[in-house]
């Protein structure tokens, strides 16, 4: 682990301030862990050394498509996750490389629309 305690706050502090930036996304801290949840449903995990696998990460819901490709590429930052990864699901590993905060605000932000309501959605869009 390249990672410690400080370094597990600023990322999951910098995560928080993300999701927050997409409306009705709610952070849900328990067991070190933190979930982010749209309309009651988990968009995202913030999982810290999940099960010992030495990883500060965030699994976030993807489309179809999109696990293979960001794997195939960067498989040093992006991983198929436990569990969730059957169903498409990305692992980003923090600190594995350098964190690209753009990227994942971008993968934060296409799991909320996968899961807002279209309204939600249309409001975002058309915010300044």
């Amino acid at each position: 682990m390249g990672w410690g305690a400080a370094e597990r706050e600023d990322a999951r502090a910098k995560l928080v301030e993300l999701a927050e930036r997409l409306p009705g996304t709610e952070p849900a801290h328990g067991h070190g862990h933190t979930g982010f949840l749209v309309r009651g449903k988990r968009i995202a995990w913030f999982l810290v050394d999940h099960h010992g696998d030495g990883r500060l990460a965030l699994w976030v819901k993807a489309p179809p498509g999109e696990q293979e490709a960001l794997v195939g590429t960067d498989p040093v930052r992006y991983f198929v996750p436990a569990y969730l990864g059957a169903r498409g699901w990305i692992g980003v590993d923090l600190y594995a490389a350098s964190p690209d905060w753009d990227e994942i605000a971008g993968l934060l932000e296409q799991a909320w629309r996968m899961t807002a309501t279209k309204a939600a959605i249309r409001a975002f869009d058309a915010a300044p």
